[in-house]
């Protein structure tokens, strides 16, 4: 295992149509994509890792609420994880090689113990799907970047709600951070 999957913010309230924050049917489409992937990531004993958004209800101290709507509130539906990857989610969670997270930025290596649960288990590339590919998406890699990690994007397994957005993050992880942005 050195190699490790980061399923990013793949919520109801990110990607149902119902959701507070959603991207809607860009997302929606991803969900076989990403459940396949997150399955052989498990089935090769790899680490997988939900690094979650999580926000408290009525905090107008987090730069998002100038921002965004509330969104991924604790304790909601909205911050379950959309469709089939949640029931997937339950069935593996008890697994030594899963780990769920909260984060409370964009990106999944802010303020979190990700960096360190990577390194104790000598990973060196990580694989990132989720939403929003020009937010979340976009700092994790980033960071992660900076951090000395090699890093892949799965194409079939990002969306944002910005369509223009998420066109430029594909091609900034390929030409400013070096990252394979694999199908």
């Amino acid at each position: 295992m050195n190699k490790a999957l980061i399923n990013i913010d793949y919520t109801n309230d990110f990607v149902h149509d119902d959701g507070k924050l959603t991207c809607g049917e860009a997302g929606q489409v991803l969900e076989e994509d990403i459940l396949k992937i997150t399955k052989e990531f498990f089935d090769n004993e790899d680490y997988i890792v939900f690094a979650i958004d999580l926000h408290e209800e009525n905090d107008e101290f987090h730069p998002e609420s100038k921002l965004f709507p509330p969104h991924n509130i604790r304790g909601t539906w909205g911050r379950e994880l959309y469709g089939s990857l949640e029931d997937y989610y339950q069935e593996i969670k008890l697994n030594k090689n899963v780990y769920y997270m909260d984060k409370t930025r964009y990106s999944a290596f802010a303020v979190t113990d990700l960096y360190i649960k990577l390194r104790e288990r000598d990973i060196k590339e990580i694989h990132l799907v989720g939403v929003c590919t020009d937010i979340c998406i976009l700092h994790t890699a980033i960071d992660a970047y900076n951090l000395g990690f090699d890093v892949y994007v799965h194409e079939k397994g990002v969306a944002s709600f910005d369509k223009a957005g998420h066109e430029f993050a594909l091609k900034h992880f390929v030409n400013t951070l070096g990252a394979k942005v694999v199908d």
